[in-house]
């Protein structure tokens, strides 16, 4: 089901039939239609005439879309359709699929640039028409999701795309970006205050009145111009006869404005019947009137002939279409009555909210129906038509706004509800809060469990989907739990007793059950047995329809391939799943971005730092919200081990630093800590004290036992203890150090069968490395021989050698230049190594000086590597295909002696090229 669309928001206020003609105001929009203008601002407070001016003048133009915003768009799927249908008025030909594909997609940024594409699609068919969109009262948008998305619109939308935007404060825009390139148009508060000629015809001619010319002037001076004020007053001036009373009334106004408003309301509501005020009263709990809504709220009959009466008496009542079936009271009179509401009859609010959720609910307007429960105290309510609306939402990405919901029930209501319990500890995992995570869980079986014993409490829960599967779901959850603070065991258990309370349809549960029992087994560091379950668990997941989930967990899948030493295996499996999610064109579904990033981690590791850092570009792009939360900090790790890889410490240690404020705790088993990360890369500086306060901190010693969740802790222990001896820091003739590390490598060794073929051939290789630093470089070749021997797939490393430094590079050139035919296995993977790595694995005497001067091509293609596009973005803009942009990025990075796009900048500017 699409997201509805409330066709009242896409038609301007209806036309008066009798206006003050502003020509000065509508010489100034005229500017709108400018070649390259983007932005129109019509920004002042409540009652300046905002919406009228942008309606008169709309009414003038062709092709205009018009929404009027109101809190709900805050969603951004809901703006997104009600954008699109505003756009649709215009006479785009858009093609609704679209659409719904835009709303299906996890990222913000790719679901925006599918609804630009279409929109260039369409307007490439009528390149000389241009399309105007007003959205007025932009000011009830607080969303910086929405805020991005009208950002977006405006950067990248066609050139025949014009923004019309009316709001009673500026927005989060970049007004001074296009205020700079005069791109935008403003109209302010003192360009609508009426002058005295408007001020005078707007009375005498349109309000009927016959004030003398000081009298306009006075009541003009009065309201400095404010045309709400100047209405107020004219609509109580009609009562007034006796010049001299005219005299009188307009001499007293005095005071600040919310004096003039709550004088001027009083005397617009003496004047209303007795029943009319009551009408007007107890509507004014609503954004939006329609007949039938009123009567539900008034308990009467008669509510869209008092909307039609309201509407001819012109009482502050604004028709929202042109049917005149709905409409909405002007907002400074509604913010009075509903303050006289309250002064008045407080205790039938609650009463009136309750009518209108019911009547929205019938309606299928669940979130106003939820709003109006919340407004009336009503949790109970509330909490059910939470539940009710909890599948739909979770489908169209609107989980922010359940949780915010919840957030507005009090915790004893919440607390009964298994499954807003349920969603709100999911919430508090993502946060990293795995102890509020915890008791939620223990709310919920709490609340199960007295449901099952009072059939009144039960009674009270939405029969959903979500409800039959809570029991499953609590501990698939508690699995979740476990696995996020390392308890294997528990984690194991918790799972086993999901599946065994799951249905034999419920293939969600299923999959998820099945895919902590595989992450269980990862941990324990049972590569095999972690690959067919939770190879299994993704068929359920299919099997589920669940692409998303499916995604997620591919990206799991290969990080599983790669420990079992199969990087090759793990690349066709991103490539495929990435193919698949991306077959059907934008928008991308949620973990594209680590699909991205774990092809980038291959890359690295190949030393393709090229291709690395453009996946990690796109994955960029895609944004965080195309990226499971357990890894949004991966991208900096990839990002850091790039800059690791070039020389770039510093920076490699700011983007840790950046990685480790966005990890949280999650469902995947912490396989390298990202403290021990932060260890490698000082010692790769030579900072060896900063590592052994890592390993003090830490309590990582030589003496540890041996497991898969501290393997990573250990390894880089095993490479401290290794530096240390290689600066000196050891006593020469003491080789008790170098005998404790291959002691902790032989235990760690035992541990990892063969099926982590990962990390046996890491501990085969800082074996031989000990064997050399101890002085027995036979039984280093040896060893390495042996390693790379058993590896299934050998050469899908590069990095792991290299970044050992000088005493691998040492070993590599022995082995390369040796003739016994004992190590032709690593003779052959030497050769590899040296070969294709030369300007890694060569000294730095050895790399000599850049290979001759750039072209001129690569010079233009250098000046725009020092841009913010993208490399595709680059290609298109040199109309050449991305390999061959490559191929021109690789020799500039040759001639230039580095390894990445950074450094390529950095080097441009230090030789004076750009």
């Amino acid at each position: 089901m699409s997201t509805p669309v409330l066709a009242t928001k896409l038609f301007p206020p209806t036309r008066r039939s009798q206006l003050v003609a502003r020509p000065r105001l509508a010489d100034r929009l005229d500017s709108t239609l400018n070649r390259g203008h983007r932005l129109t601002l019509v920004s002042a407070p409540a009652g300046f005439g905002k919406t009228t001016l942008l309606s008169d003048w709309a009414t003038s133009q062709e092709r205009v879309g018009w929404l009027s915003l109101d809190e709900g768009d805050n969603a951004l799927p809901r703006f997104l359709a009600h954008l699109w249908a505003a756009l649709s008025g215009t006479g785009l030909d858009l093609d609704p699929a679209v659409l719904d594909a835009a709303l299906a997609a996890a990222p913000t940024s790719v679901a925006l640039t599918t609804v630009v594409n279409e929109l260039v699609r369409a307007g490439q068919q009528r390149p000389d028409s241009q399309w105007l969109l007003v959205l007025d009262d932009y000011h009830v948008i607080e969303a910086p999701e929405v805020h991005e998305a009208t950002t977006f619109l405006l950067d990248h939308g066609p050139e025949q795309l014009h923004l019309l935007v009316a709001t009673r404060s500026d927005p989060p825009l970049p007004l001074s970006r296009l205020r700079s390139r005069a791109q935008l148009t403003e109209v302010r508060a003192e360009d609508l205050r009426f002058a005295p000629a408007e001020a005078r015809e707007f009375l005498n001619e349109m309000m009927g009145l016959h004030l003398t010319e000081g009298d306009v002037q006075a009541l003009e001076e009065r309201t400095e111009g404010w045309i709400a004020g100047l209405q107020l007053a004219a609509l109580s001036l009609r009562d007034v006869s006796d010049h001299g009373d005219v005299a009188e009334f307009i001499g007293a106004f005095a005071g600040s404005n919310r004096f003039v408003i709550d004088y001027l309301v009083d005397e617009v509501l003496a004047r209303q019947g007795a029943e009319v005020r009551d009408f007007l009263l107890r509507t004014a709990i609503l954004d939006r009137l329609t007949g039938s809504l009123c009567d539900a709220v008034t308990g009467g009959a008669y509510g869209g002939q008092v909307l039609a009466d309201l509407d001819r008496g012109n009482v502050f009542l604004v028709p929202l279409d042109a049917e005149r079936s709905w409409y909405r009271y002007h907002h400074l009179f509604g913010d009075v009555l509903r303050a006289r509401l309250m002064a008045e009859h407080p205790e039938q609010v609650p009463t009136l909210h309750q009518a209108a959720s019911a009547w929205y609910a019938s309606h299928q307007l669940v979130a106003d129906a939820v709003r109006h429960s919340l407004a009336a105290g009503d949790y109970d309510r509330a909490a059910y038509l939470m539940e009710e609306a909890l599948p739909e939402m979770r489908r169209t990405r609107q989980d922010s706004v359940m949780l915010g919901w919840i957030r507005s029930l009090p915790e004893s209501v919440v607390k009964r509800s298994p499954v807003l319990n349920i969603m709100s500890g999911w919430s508090l995992m993502m946060a990293g809060d795995l102890d509020g995570m915890e008791r939620r869980l223990d709310d919920v079986e709490s609340a199960l469990d007295a449901g099952a014993h009072d059939q009144s409490l039960a009674a009270t829960w939405a029969d959903t989907e979500d409800l039959r599967t809570a029991p499953a779901t609590l501990w698939v959850y508690r699995a979740a739990l476990a696995q996020a603070r390392g308890d294997v065991p528990a984690t194991v258990r918790h799972a086993r007793r999901a599946l065994d309370l799951a249905g034999a349809d419920d293939h969600f549960v299923q999959g998820a059950a099945a895919g902590f029992l595989g992450l269980a087994a990862w941990a324990a560091g049972d590569v095999q047995e972690a690959l067919s379950t939770f190879s299994e668990a993704v068929r359920s997941l299919h099997a589920a329809g669940n692409l998303v989930d499916e995604l997620d967990s591919t990206v799991v899948l290969g990080d599983m391939w790669i420990s079992a030493g199969r990087p090759h295996r793990a690349r066709r499996l991103y490539e495929r799943v990435l193919e698949t999610a991306t077959g059907a064109g934008e928008p991308y579904p949620r973990a594209t971005a680590d699909l991205h990033v774990g092809l980038a981690e291959l890359d690295r590791e190949l030393d393709d730092l090229v291709s690395a850092e453009e996946h990690l570009e796109t994955a960029r792009v895609l944004g965080e919200r195309g990226s499971i939360t357990e890894n949004r900090h991966r991208w900096y790790v990839a990002m850091a081990q790039v800059r690791a890889a070039t020389g770039d410490h510093a920076s490699a240690k700011q983007l840790l630093d950046r990685a480790e404020a966005l990890y949280r705790p999650g469902s995947y088993p912490d396989l390298r800590p990202l403290a021990a990360m932060r260890a490698r890369v000082h010692i790769a500086e030579g900072d060896l004290a900063a590592a052994e306060e890592w390993a003090d901190e830490h309590d990582v010693t030589a003496a540890d036992g041996a497991s898969f969740l501290r393997e990573y802790d250990h390894l880089t222990l095993v490479r401290l203890l290794l530096a240390r001896h290689d600066s000196g820091e050891d006593a020469a003739d003491d080789p008790a150090p170098l005998g404790e590390v291959l002691a902790l490598l032989d235990r760690l060794h035992a541990d990892a069968d063969r099926s982590r073929a990962g990390s046996l051939l890491e501990i085969g290789m800082l074996r031989a490395l000990t064997h050399r630093a101890r002085g027995h470089p036979r039984e280093a070749l040896a060893e390495l021989n042996r390693a790379l021997a058993r590896a299934p797939e050998p050469d899908g490393y590069v990095r792991l050698f290299l970044d050992e430094g000088v005493p691998m590079v040492a070993l590599l050139h022995d082995a390369a230049s040796g003739q016994d035919g004992e190590y032709d296995v690593l003779r052959r993977h030497a050769r590899r190594l040296l070969d294709t790595t030369p300007s890694t694995a060569a000294t730095p005497a050895d790399r000599g000086s850049p290979a001759g001067p750039l072209s001129d091509r690569e010079l233009e293609v250098l000046r725009l590597l020092d841009s913010e596009l993208t490399g595709p973005e680059i290609a298109r803009h040199l109309f050449v295909s991305l390999n061959t942009l490559r191929t021109h990025t690789k020799r500039i990075f040759t001639k230039l002696d580095v390894n990445t796009r950074a450094a390529a900048i950095r080097r441009g500017h230090e030789l004076g090229l750009l």
